[in-house]
């Protein structure tokens, strides 16, 4: 038997302004054939409990391709039609298939009504070119738009358990034994969805914490009856303008559709019930310093608008400039400014400068800082991490960085690359210790909880205005469903 794999990921944040392009995929991830099996095999990606599933069920694993870039803005008609090339031409390369799995992100989203639901668009595509009874089981991140275009194309599709994603791996060897189960003739995995008319906030969507851990304990209760193989919570991405935003849900069983529909809408109907528990809270920037400098530290803030992990521009100074005007305090922030970064290393490591820091992409996320810094240390920005953190990567590169310091000790980690704070080697590498400081400013809602916990005291969610932030009220959208919670009342 042999089993092929198919990747595309992204997060597309429709509301930011500068789009996504070719170019940014090749200077992140575009692997072909056994590039992916070098990258991956032994990770905790999807994609490393694909080839560990697959090995174990005897069943030779075809690396096909994978393409991943971070989230950022809508991808230009001409990188969809460049990506879907590529796809279908390496799936033709490939040779015969007995099976198929594939890992989209479920957010995907392209340029034009046909490419708007990407994700849909290229799954329904494979299953026309492969037909309807080939094999195809699919993974995605709860951070997806399901769509029934999405649903219809796959014999199963099972969501990330996790926010913070840490069980990647857990959800692609899952698939993978479904698969091997499949091609054996042991199971007929059969799945359903349900739609409900709701978008969960971005801050009530840590699945270890309520309102959602309720959610998910019913969710594994479900999964008791002998018919169900799989179900999923579909949490939803705010940040598309779509028709499909919101919430969703997922079962697949053995051969019962009457089964799977009526579990969905279980679980449907429990998120319908609660939904206003799902509002969000929105401590405001003022009111989260304070909570922050009245406790023991470390105190993590959590710059929700600015979640570089949700497409913002990483280069936020909201919190920071809050913190400037109290005056001295120990704090650190890290900012994409390549241009700073220039500057400090073209001066020296040890010497002084006046630098305008941050708040260049645009003018949603806070003026630049101005202050007086000495230049710490310069440092490549590359670094391992070998816990599993959310994302499921292990190595990263943030570019040529800076450390810089303000005289009131504000320490700002200036970044050549965009970074996602999912790892705490974006301080440590930088021979930060993060125990030095009262107050951490991570770019992200859950992404960070898994690396920051151990060395914070406690997490604060702060509303920061932005291109992600949590009161979802403040975008305009023209596509999305109507009537939607929280925006009308259903």
């Amino acid at each position: 038997m042999r089993v092929g794999i198919v990747s595309l990921i992204h997060e597309s944040n429709t509301f930011i302004s500068l789009k996504t392009d070719f170019d940014m995929f090749r200077s992140s991830f575009l692997l072909r054939g056994e590039e992916l099996s070098k990258y991956f095999k032994g990770g905790h990606h999807e994609i490393s409990g694909f080839l560990q599933s697959l090995e174990e069920n005897q069943i030779e694993a075809v690396p096909i391709f994978y393409a991943s870039t971070p989230p950022s803005g809508t991808i230009t008609r001409e990188t969809c039609e460049q990506l879907m090339a590529i796809i279908f031409s390496s799936i033709e390369a490939a040779g015969r298939l007995d099976g198929l799995l594939v890992a989209p992100h479920g957010a995907n989203a392209g340029e034009g009504n046909d490419y708007r639901d990407l994700d849909g668009y290229w799954l329904s595509r494979l299953r026309q070119t492969v037909g309807a009874n080939f094999p195809i089981i699919c993974t995605i991140d709860p951070h997806a738009n399901l769509s029934s275009k999405m649903v219809k194309s796959c014999h199963a599709t099972i969501a990330y358990r996790s926010n913070p994603h840490i069980d990647q791996k857990e959800c692609g060897i899952e698939a993978g034994n479904l698969m091997g189960k499949m091609l054996r003739n042991e199971v007929v995995p059969t799945q359903a969805a349900s739609f409900v008319p709701l978008a969960m906030n971005i801050e009530a969507q840590h699945t270890l914490e309520p309102p959602c851990l309720p959610m998910y304990k019913l969710a594994d209760q479900l999964l008791t009856h002998p018919d169900t193989l799989s179900n999923s919570i579909v949490q939803g991405f705010p940040y598309a303008d779509v028709k499909e935003m919101g919430s969703a849900f997922i079962t697949v069983t053995n051969n019962n559709l009457e089964l799977a529909q009526q579990q969905s809408n279980e679980l449907a109907n429990y998120l319908f019930n609660h939904r206003e528990e799902f509002v969000g809270k929105l401590i405001d920037v003022e009111d989260a310093i304070n909570q922050a400098l009245s406790m023991e530290g470390p105190v993590c803030l959590l710059d929700m608008g600015d979640n570089a992990g949700g497409g913002s521009t990483g280069d936020g100074t909201t919190i920071a400039h809050e913190l400037l005007r109290h005056g001295k305090v120990k704090a650190f922030l890290c900012l994409y400014d390549p241009a700073s970064v220039n500057y400090a290393a073209n001066v020296g490591v040890g010497q002084s400068l006046r630098l305008r820091m941050g708040g260049k992409v645009d003018e949603l996320h806070g003026p630049p800082i101005e202050e007086n810094v000495k230049i710490i240390s310069l440092h490549a920005g590359k670094y391992s991490e070998k816990e599993v953190r959310h994302g499921g990567h292990t190595e990263f590169n943030v570019g040529l960085t800076a450390i810089v310091q303000t005289d009131s000790g504000l320490t700002i980690s200036l970044t050549t690359r965009k970074s996602i704070p999912v790892s705490i080697g974006l301080m440590t590498s930088c021979n930060l210790d993060p125990s030095d400081f009262h107050i951490i400013i991570a770019k992200g809602v859950h992404s960070p909880i898994p690396a920051y916990t151990p060395f914070c005291k406690s997490m604060i969610r702060v509303n920061t205005p932005g291109t992600t932030s949590a009161d979802i009220k403040n975008f305009t959208y023209h596509h999305r469903r109507r009537p939607l919670y929280p925006f009308e009342e259903i």
